[in-house]
């Protein structure tokens, strides 16, 4: 456990194991996020996986829901489509508040993974460590050309939107591609999983200001300008390993795009 952990994430990390630890059905607890990549502190979430038996997992699966509950104040939780897996139970404890993730899994499930946890409680230390040792363990990068596909079609439609005077959905638009594509990117640059813009003030003061320069105001010539910031940005990143295909007409295009589009 790291050793700056605080109090109340302290509290819950063991209120989880003991929960799981009383449930016969789960095999196992383990913990990932800031417990293994370290900068713990007040503001971090607690990221746990809870390894299921596996015929026991739709019975498991249907009452997790209750699991969160006796481990502490439940407030709300919801469960996580909205990021690609259904797995997980998202919850926020209170009153002093605190997120805890829960993502149920089978024992069968443990062999591809995008991050090595620590195991915090295991029936069958042994065997969760062979299953651990034996994954395959790989942060899901994204390739080039998935970027490069991507990219030019959300700045246009950007573009679009302060064309039209909708500026909340430029600044919106703007906001996405800095998680989705920038960030990434920057990661990439770095040498470390494309993990969004987490922690990246952090990490470098370049990346900070290179960032800073894509997040625009409610005025017009604020957002064309982080527009046009985010476009060198993003041809500046894509440098650093190209796709084997570009978009055709682009950055020129685009730069046309705006110098035409209407300003309100």
């Amino acid at each position: 456990m790291p050793s700056t952990i605080p109090q109340l994430h302290t509290e819950f990390l063991e209120r989880v194991r003991s929960e799981v630890v009383r449930d016969t059905r789960l095999n196992a607890l383990l913990a990932g996020g800031s417990h293994i990549h370290g900068g713990f502190d007040q503001h971090s979430d607690l990221d746990f996986v809870v390894v299921v038996e596996d015929d026991k997992y739709p019975e498991v699966m249907s009452s997790r829901e209750d699991f969160a509950q006796r481990i502490g104040d439940l407030l709300a939780a919801f469960t996580g489509e909205h990021v690609g897996e259904p797995r997980l139970l998202i919850c926020l404890y209170g009153p002093t508040l605190i997120h805890v993730d829960l993502k149920f899994v089978r024992s069968s499930d443990i062999g591809r993974l995008i991050e090595r946890p620590a195991v915090i409680f295991a029936r069958n230390p042994e065997h969760i460590e062979a299953q651990l040792d034996a994954a395959v363990i790989a942060w899901p990068n994204l390739a080039p050309e998935w970027f490069e596909q991507r990219a030019w079609v959300w700045l246009h439609y950007g573009a679009t939107k302060l064309g039209r005077g909708e500026l909340f959905e430029a600044i919106g638009i703007l906001a996405f591609f800095r998680e989705q594509v920038l960030g990434p990117m920057l990661h990439r640059r770095m040498g470390r999983p494309q993990r969004g813009v987490r922690r990246l003030e952090l990490m470098s003061d370049q990346a900070s200001q290179q960032l800073a320069r894509t997040v625009a105001t409610h005025d017009a010539m604020s957002v064309r300008a982080a527009l046009l910031a985010a476009i060198d940005m993003y041809v500046d990143l894509r440098s650093d390993e190209a796709p084997r295909e570009m978009v055709r007409g682009m950055p020129e295009s685009l730069f046309s795009y705006l110098d035409e589009a209407s300003v309100p």
